[in-house]
């Protein structure tokens, strides 16, 4: 009886350089599947000649001295409320939402900037607030 073990020799596989590559291929394939999409259908969209945005916007600024600016027009500070309301109601025939731009120096009183920012959305605009 030979009780003997006999040495046999493992046999290994260095898988490094094999994970190497299936990772590599792995992001090959989601690029391409990304890429290469048979499900979209290709359509011509009609496209404007004009540009209606710059139309749709109604300009407030109010300078560090409290000065305020309809568009390019410096307004009394009492008229305010009442010109902006206005320019909303002379946009809104055209447009569904108009937009107010409220342009305010850092130096300005932000309780105005608010005010007028209620105002807007009361009388159905939308309002960006932008700080110099």
């Amino acid at each position: 009886m030979n009780l003997r073990r006999r040495l046999r020799s493992h046999q290994e596989l260095h898988a490094g350089a094999l994970n190497d590559i299936l990772f590599i291929l792995l992001f090959f394939f989601l690029i391409v599947s990304t890429i290469a999409n048979p499900n979209i259908v290709k359509v011509n969209n009609p496209k404007g000649t004009k540009d209606t945005k710059a139309k749709q916007h109604i300009t407030v600024s109010i300078d560090k001295n409290q000065n305020y600016y309809l568009g390019t027009k410096l307004i009394d500070p009492m008229l305010i409320d009442t010109m902006v309301k206005a320019e909303i109601l002379k946009f809104k025939t055209h447009v569904d939402t108009p937009v107010v731009v409220i342009n305010a120096d850092t130096s300005a009183y932000f309780g105005e900037v608010f005010r007028i920012m209620r105002l807007a959305t009361r009388a159905g605009a939308k309002t960006v607030a932008n700080v110099k």
